[in-house]
């Protein structure tokens, strides 16, 4: 049985009856609530939904593209035929281009089509986000180091939110930090996202860290151990319901799956020789099968 599975559609089941429906800078309003709690064990299980279709191989390289490649660059992930950022691209003159939420002259929200100038030096990035900051703060490379010659730090913190950067990125990194322990030679930690589109984002991010963990394990001589994932703002879009509303169908008529076993090289003990190119070939998750795709809009 995949706990996920329940655990993320209690979640959402939560969203559906309590939450508050509201106007966002999207233009498409949500139904949130304040707040969500995750706990996954990946001794027991690693954490991937069965109720529908996960694309392991995209996730797994945005990951990559962040902490190991350290880039934002979208056409590293293009190059991959990975299209997760398309979106947000700035495109060659430096402008990023997008409908939002925006007050008018009397103070009341409505839709604008919202043109920013990033200047080309930008051009196809997502401006300094995510692995822009992993690469000028040291991220991954300080942890790695804290993780094997100073295990018992309490400083190992990797903080993706700079105040100082907001204005030049696209997207302000919504899983914007995790805190890292060792306990009893496992390695363990707590993540943090600010904002989260639960249909599309959580699933795809859980998975992310999940994977993160089990690499820095193995390369550090250590045991995967805990993620403790909390959520501010957890919300469905309201385009979203139907999709949701089928998933749950699916739990509650067809049940769900086993949660699939994950797989790393083991020959690999350095984080940045793990496979990056189109096929990722030092990550596999085995035993997996789902109740197919589920379609759902993404709103930017």
């Amino acid at each position: 049985m995949s706990k996920f599975d329940v655990d993320y559609l209690n979640l959402c089941k939560k969203i559906l009856e309590y939450g508050v429906r509201v106007e966002n800078r999207t233009g498409v309003d949500s139904i949130k609530i304040p707040s969500h709690y995750f706990e996954f064990n990946l001794e027991e299980e690693f954490p991937v939904l069965t109720t529908k279709k996960m694309w392991f191989r995209q996730a797994i390289l945005e990951m990559l593209w962040i902490y190991q490649a350290q880039s934002n660059d979208v056409r590293w992930l293009q190059e991959r035929n990975v299209h997760i950022w398309d979106e947000w691209e700035i495109d060659e003159n430096g402008f990023w281009i997008a409908d939002q939420m925006v007050l008018n002259e009397e103070g009341v929200l409505e839709t604008k089509r919202i043109s920013k100038n990033f200047g080309k030096e930008w051009s196809h990035t997502i401006g300094t986000a995510y692995g822009y900051i992993v690469k000028k703060y040291n991220l991954t490379d300080n942890l790695i180091a804290k993780l094997k010659n100073n295990p018992t730090d309490r400083r190992m913190i990797m903080s993706l939110w700079q105040d100082g950067l907001l204005d030049t990125a696209v997207l302000p990194s919504c899983v914007w930090s995790s805190e890292w322990d060792v306990t009893n030679n496992k390695l363990n930690a707590w993540v943090h996202q600010r904002s989260c589109d639960v249909p599309l984002g959580l699933p795809f991010n859980v998975t992310q860290y999940a994977a993160l963990l089990h690499m820095l394990a193995q390369v550090t001589g250590l045991k995967p151990g805990i993620i403790n994932y909390s959520i501010k703002d957890a919300h469905i879009y309201v385009n979203q319901v139907d999709g949701i509303k089928e998933q749950i169908r699916r739990i509650n008529e067809e049940g769900h799956f086993d949660a699939p076993e994950f797989w790393l090289n083991p020959e690999i003990d350095d984080f940045y020789q793990f496979d990056n190119s189109a096929e990722c070939k030092d990550v596999k998750v085995l035993k997996y099968k789902s109740h197919g795709p589920i379609k759902f809009d993404i709103s930017k």
